[in-house]
């Protein structure tokens, strides 16, 4: 008996999964009823949801979900009812209270999105982008859900809607070089600002992937990634490797070119940057493919670049992170509304809530 000697085995590749980063998914379950269930009673003329109207809202399997979420939480949803009354649900006094700093939420938002939206249209090839495509990322924006109505006519100075080929598209209108600068770069400006980079005096790379330069990207590799020398050398290489802006053209590159490729994944990058809480669902991103030049096998590019991105199928739909907008489950950086909706849900006495979900 003589044994086969076809080679080694090629060792199975392991996407390793970060666990923090799937519990914020969870986490955002209740908020995301919570905040659902407040805007449907605030939608109401007299701000009160009669519960045999509930299916009409939500359907009849999240029926049962909303009911819980009703029966969990009275310090937040108060159910009255009486003679030949049916039972209605509507916020208490101590919600009402919290709910209206939402307006001074919203007016604080305003100027981050508008500035928010025109980078992303910056970033598209022809600084337009289809409105329906605007439509599906509009509550991972923060955008109000009549952005259409209510934001886009109020800065003609800044936007105009167009037909492109019976297609109605948002278009900028005057391009603003100051705001021509990504996440990336100004992170870069902040730890030289701050001296709080400790790697200034680095001479090479370190294991977890991170280099002080001016083209690199801050990576988070997750636990059990074990990267080998010949790996770490090449990443090196391309942390070092200069790029062109996501800001510039796409037209104007090769997709072959090394450079050009890396000026993807700060796109990618960039785009997640925007968002309120730093991710996007993997077909959201594919909805701006043409527009902002992504690879056609975008699935195998956040992959490659595990310390950038982190993809997770928790949830109804897959999502990417942009790791480095997280510590743990807990997102780093919240704009007003977000911080609004977690005061609104600390109602319910939960300690857990890290963030709060895109609701709207």
């Amino acid at each position: 008996m003589h044994k086969t000697c076809g080679g080694r085995r090629p060792k199975k590749k392991i996407y390793h999964r970060v666990h923090e980063l799937d519990k914020a998914m969870d986490l955002q379950k209740k908020p995301n009823l919570i905040l659902k269930l407040k805007s449907i009673i605030q939608s109401q003329k007299n701000q009160s949801l009669l519960l045999r109207d509930l299916e009409k809202e939500v359907g009849f399997i999240q029926k049962w979900n909303f009911i819980a979420v009703i029966e969990k939480y009275p310090s937040i949803f108060h159910v009255s009812s009486g003679h030949k009354i049916p039972p209605a649900v509507s916020l208490t006094k101590k919600a009402e209270k919290i709910a209206s700093e939402e307006s001074v939420a919203n007016e604080l938002m305003e100027p981050i999105l508008v500035n928010n939206l025109k980078k992303l249209l910056m970033l598209s090839v022809d600084c337009r982008l289809p409105l329906e495509s605007i439509d599906l990322i509009q509550p991972e924006f923060g955008l109000p859900s009549d952005f259409k109505k209510s934001l886009i006519p109020k800065f003609p100075e800044f936007f105009s809607v167009k037909e492109v080929r019976g297609i109605p598209h948002l278009e900028l209108e005057t391009w603003d070089s100051s705001l021509a600068i990504t996440a990336r770069e100004e992170r870069l400006i902040q730890d030289r600002i701050s001296g709080s980079s400790g790697q200034q005096k680095r001479a090479r790379i370190s294991k977890d992937g991170n280099f002080h330069g001016p083209f690199a990207f801050h990576l988070k590799f997750p636990i059990g990634f074990r990267p080998n020398m010949s790996y770490l050398q090449e990443l090196e290489k391309w942390q070092k490797m200069d790029f062109p802006s996501p800001y510039l053209n796409a037209k104007r590159f090769e997709v072959s070119d090394p450079k050009a490729r890396k000026r993807v994944v700060g796109v990618l990058h960039e785009v997640l940057s925007l968002t309120m809480e730093k991710r996007l669902t993997s077909a959201q991103l594919e909805a701006f493919h043409s527009e902002l030049r992504l690879p056609a096998r975008l699935l195998l590019c956040l992959i490659k670049h595990h310390g950038l991105f982190y993809i997770t199928n928790k949830g109804a739909k897959s999502s990417v992170f942009l790791k480095e907008g997280y510590e743990g489950s807990r997102l780093v950086d919240k704009c007003p509304l977000l911080m609004f909706r977690d005061k609104f849900v600390a109602l319910s006495g939960r300690r857990d809530v890290e963030h709060s979900s895109c609701v709207v």
